[in-house]
């Protein structure tokens, strides 16, 4: 036996019905006036539950070894640190003799 979990048609159809209620809401929040450093927040935090939900349910990490969920999670932060060392490296540099 492998030991590979079968998802039920239940938590796959749950989950598309979430994420489609989910798309719905980004799309209306996007047509609602909020202030800039806050839109990008409630953006960035319903992708984030929407992404959540994907690698929970679709991918089946809620029954999978949490080793799994650990490589995931050590994944993001990686690239949220190599990110932050880009974004460190090109929002301090100097502009080249003014010509910007």
């Amino acid at each position: 036996m492998s030991g590979h979990h079968i998802i039920s048609l239940k938590y796959l159809i749950g989950t598309a019905v979430a994420l489609v209620i989910l798309t719905f809401i980004t799309v209306a929040v996007a047509y609602i006036h909020i202030p800039p450093p806050f839109n990008l927040f409630v953006a960035i935090g319903i992708a984030v539950f929407k992404a959540t939900l994907v690698a929970a349910f679709f991918m089946g990490l809620v029954w999978d070894k949490k080793i799994n969920t650990m490589a995931l999670l050590m994944s993001f932060l990686f690239f949220i640190i190599m990110v932050g060392v880009t974004l460190l490296d090109t929002m301090y540099r100097e502009e080249p003799f003014g010509i910007y």
